[in-house]
């Protein structure tokens, strides 16, 4: 290809010149691309590549002109070439010439010439015209080079790389255009800027500009004006921008080019600027633009009267709209939903802000607030420091209440937010919530402060005075195994935190913990202080744990298939006023599980507890005095799992059945009045802690005595991922234990049947029912039900819980009902309704009703709720709250609470 190339040019140049030539044509090694073009003097020796490459001997007559990139042409009257290191001369031939292409030499930064495509036609008839700007750039040369035969570009690609084109190609005998334009085939051309050698013996290294990629339908010059001028779906691509319009004039004297027509500016970053018209400089950085239109990377828009835009930075905007929401497509001319309008909007992308001087916020068209400025984080910014949207909204407990919060970004990985609430019924709240992110951890907090103490803020003649809380949380990974870490909550009273909004929690935990994994086992230390937020909570009666250690191994399958298993507990609890626990527990065990003969599988366990304990104070029930001092306890168990799960399939359908069974046995009691209860209080019996070995949560309470748990489950599966299941069982022990209190289910020797059953068709439906009902009379001591149904357009949700109050229980029974219900009224509506229900006292809880809209650039949620709870100075509650979120700016939140008693 590279011989064709060769050719190519030898030809056009003799056809420009009129010389007679010879054509030799020289294969290299490797079939490297040429150079450039060498021309030698008729008659003279037909030289080989070893020769080109080599430098000639001074006083040498040299074997031709080499005339590659950046080569000038010198004057008519030019001296003979002394050396191929100086600038190449033409000498005159009295034979043909001999034109030879040597191999290339590589270089980096030393391109071998320029591509110009076949859409970018010019005349020669007073040489090429200079394109030097960043936007278009073609090769000069010192003098004109004036041709014998009008002549064409020739579209050339041979061994051509975006880094390195080859140069350009000429071919004779083609009509030459006019300065008028000339019509061409719509194709695309890549021009790349020249290369203009530093100086007249310099080696022709220089860097390259980016290329200027270019389609249009028609291209004409002018270049006597210094005009290009390209028409028809014109594209303009230079970097990381591109420019489209109807037509695009370039100006090479003053590097600007005016664009018109359908004009569209493509920024890298994702944005879209449009406009009438657009003069641009050659870089496209710089411009003035008539009827500007902008897309953000969100979509947000733009528009504006007209625009100055500098350093691809910064643009000006005069006149000028910013609105997120889509325009109606039935009456475009129609307002948004809401949008600011501005004398002068200033989108500065260095500071990655929008400005708007002297705005107005206007909704379907009416103007509802003004500001003289106004700024906010464009699209790109995850944060930035400054001020946040305002929260506005009023209640018959605080009055009008205005929250102004303001973001400091204090570094890349740090923020504070500092949240000022002003209120006319009561003193201002002052919150603050900071985040912090380490290579190695992250600490995170939220505090606030009031003050209720006197004055006409006062609250319940001063009762509460200063009203504070904290709630902080803090992890640090040490190294790949261990790690630290602090969680910190406190409120200076029981109700501030729900009566101010931070949150409404029973009670508030704090811990210190350091903790570390390795492959099977696992270790944590902590302490831990509680502050209980519920009206019958005592704080002098709360423990201070200090510390809780807790250690566990997970041993690897010995040689039988078994594996030992070991739990390791500690726990200093102090209180002050009432029982101080110390405890050391020990629990090592072994297990292994085997399959049967028939498929069925069994699994068993063996064990020990041994637990030691010293109490002071610590309250005996029925005896007189307190306990003080040391008891211990060795607990040895050992249990046999066996379960057969059978199978069939029926077409589409597959059922299965799995009987289960086992035996557990240990010693009876193990429950002495001198262990306190302190992590087992907490008891439930049903389907899922059945076939345990102990079914307390905790280690103070074991279970003793032989036993037999039984059950079977029975299951229905198809294809499409629908099924349900039905579970039944029962427990029979040998011996009551006095240990389960009246109402467990488990103080007979015969329990209650503990049941489930799932039912999951498909999406539409899911339902759980679990129930625990007496052996003797089938009365339910327990039912719960959990449900949803329906399509998304419309679908409910609830559930209902019975509980039967439990002797020695911290927890009462109760009776609920909780109803939801959800619908979408079409793409942007949906609404909802909610209630809870205390059927044991027959009183309602809470009732509300929700109505959401959503589109693009808003969420506007109304809400009507009634809250019947009541403590201490909460009070049954109605309200009405409006809440308004601007996307791409903030939210606006209006509420109205009437109190009632």
């Amino acid at each position: 290809m590279a011989k064709r190339v060769a050719i190519v040019v030898v030809m056009a140049f003799a056809a420009c010149t009129g010389l007679p030539f010879e054509l030799h044509a020289t294969t290299f090694p490797n079939d490297q691309p040429p150079l450039g073009i060498l021309i030698a003097p008729a008659g003279g020796p037909n030289p080989t590549p070893e020769r080109v490459r080599h430098t000639p001997i001074r006083g040498q007559r040299p074997l031709g002109i080499l005339l590659g990139p950046g080569t000038a042409f010198p004057p008519k009257t030019a001296a003979p070439a002394q050396s191929v290191t100086q600038p190449a001369t033409i000498i005159p031939a009295l034979a043909r010439p001999i034109i030879h292409t040597p191999a290339p030499q590589q270089s980096g930064d030393r391109p071998l010439g320029v591509l110009i495509g076949p859409t970018s036609t010019f005349s020669l008839s007073s040489g090429p015209p200079d394109y030097s700007s960043s936007l278009f750039s073609t090769p000069t040369s010192a003098q004109p080079f004036v041709p014998a035969n009008t002549t064409s570009i020739y579209p050339a690609s041979v061994n051509s790389t975006p880094e390195r084109p080859l140069g350009t190609l000429f071919r004779s005998k083609t009509a030459s255009p006019t300065s008028s334009h000339v019509p061409t085939p719509k194709q695309a051309t890549e021009i790349r800027p020249a290369l203009p050698p530093k100086s007249s013996t310099s080696n022709l290294i220089a860097k390259s500009k980016p290329p200027v990629h270019f389609l249009a339908d028609e291209m004409s010059f002018d270049r006597e004006r210094g005009f290009v001028t390209a028409r028809g779906n014109v594209e303009v691509r230079y970097g990381p921008r591109t420019l489209f319009a109807n037509q695009i004039s370039y100006d090479q004297n003053k590097d600007t080019a005016s664009a018109t027509g359908n004009v569209l500016l493509r920024e890298p970053s994702g944005e879209k600027i449009f406009g009438d018209r657009m003069e641009v400089s050659g870089d496209l950085k710089d411009a003035i633009i008539v009827n500007i239109g902008i897309i953000l990377k969100d979509h947000s828009r733009i528009v504006g009267t007209g625009a100055r835009r500098s350093a691809g930075k910064v643009t000006e905007l005069r006149k000028a709209v910013y609105s997120p929401c889509s325009l109606c497509p039935d009456d475009p001319s129609a307002p948004p939903f809401w949008q600011i309008k501005a004398v002068k909007i200033i989108h500065d992308k260095g500071q990655k802000t929008i400005e708007y001087r002297d705005a107005w916020l206007e909704f379907f068209g009416f103007p509802v607030a003004y500001t003289p400025y106004f700024r906010h984080s464009d699209p790109t910014v995850k944060r930035k420091t400054g001020f946040l949207f305002p929260r506005l909204g009023n209640s018959s407990d605080f009055g009008t209440v205005l929250e102004t919060p303001f973001f400091w970004a204090l570094s890349d990985h740090e923020d504070l937010t500092i949240r000022p609430i002003m209120m006319t019924s009561e003193f201002p709240v002052l919150a603050l919530q900071h985040q912090l992110k380490m290579r190695a951890g992250e600490i995170e907090s939220e505090t606030s402060i009031t003050d209720n103490s006197t004055g006409a803020f006062s609250t319940e003649e001063g009762k509460y005075g200063i009203r504070a809380h904290v709630k902080a949380k803090a992890r640090f990974d040490l190294n790949r195994t261990w790690r630290w870490g602090v969680d910190l909550q406190r409120a200076a009273d029981d109700t501030y935190m729900r009566r101010y909004g931070f949150g409404s929690p029973s009670s508030l935990d704090s811990q210190l913990f350091v903790e570390g994994f390795t492959n099977q086992n696992y270790f944590t230390a902590k302490t831990l202080i509680f502050q209980g937020l519920q009206e019958d909570d005592e704080q002098d009666k709360s423990p201070v744990i200090f510390p809780l250690v807790d250690f566990d191994h997970v041993g690897k399958l010995d040689p039988v298939g078994g594996r030992f298993i070991f739990d390791g507990n500690f726990l200093a609890l102090t209180r002050a006023e009432g029982t101080d626990t110390r405890r050391l527990a020990l629990h090592p065990r072994w297990e292994r599980p085997f399959r049967g003969p028939f498929g069925d599988l069994y699994r068993f366990e063996t064990g020990l507890n041994a637990d030691l304990y010293h109490v002071n104070s610590l309250s005996r029930g029925s005896a007189k005095t307190d306990f003080d001092g040391f008891s211990h306890r060795l607990f040895p168990y050992t249990s046999l799992e066996w379960r057969l799960p059978l199978v069939k399939s029926e077409g589409r359908i597959r059922q299965t059945v799995e009987p289960i069974g086992s035996l557990a046995m240990a010693p009876n009691g193990g429950n002495s009045d001198k262990f306190p209860n302190e992590d087992s209080t907490d008891f439930e019996f049903d389907e899922t802690n059945l076939f345990s070995i102990n079914r307390f949560s905790g280690i103070d309470r074991v279970e003793g005595g032989p036993r037999i748990n039984y059950g079977l489950k029975w299951g229905i599966f198809g294809e499409q991922g629908g099924s349900s299941t039905v579970f039944i069982g029962q427990t029979y022990r040998f011996r009551t234990d006095s240990t389960f209190g009246s109402g467990s289910g488990l103080e007979d020797n015969l329990s209650d049947i503990v049941s489930s059953i799932s039912i999951s068709p498909g999406s539409h439906l899911n339902a759980l029912y679990r129930t625990r009902f007496s052996s003797d009379n089938f009365s339910p001591n327990r039912n719960e039900l959990t449900f949803s149904a329906g399509v998304p357009a419309a679908r409910i949700a609830g559930s209902y819980v019975f509980l039967d109050r439990q002797a020695d229980s911290e927890f009462s029974g109760r009776e609920e009902l909780s109803v939801s219900a959800n619908t979408i009224i079409d793409e942007s509506w949906r609404a909802s309704l909610n209630a809870v229900r205390d059927i044991a006292s027959s009183e309602m809880r809470s009732i509300g009703l929700n109505a959401i809209y959503e589109d693009e650039c808003v969420v506007l949620t109304s809400r009507v709720s009634r809250a019947f709870f009541r403590d201490r100075d909460i009070k049954p509650t109605d309200a009405i709250t409006f809440h308004l979120i601007l996307k791409t700016i903030g939210e606006v939140k209006s509420n109205t609470n009437l109190s009632s008693n």
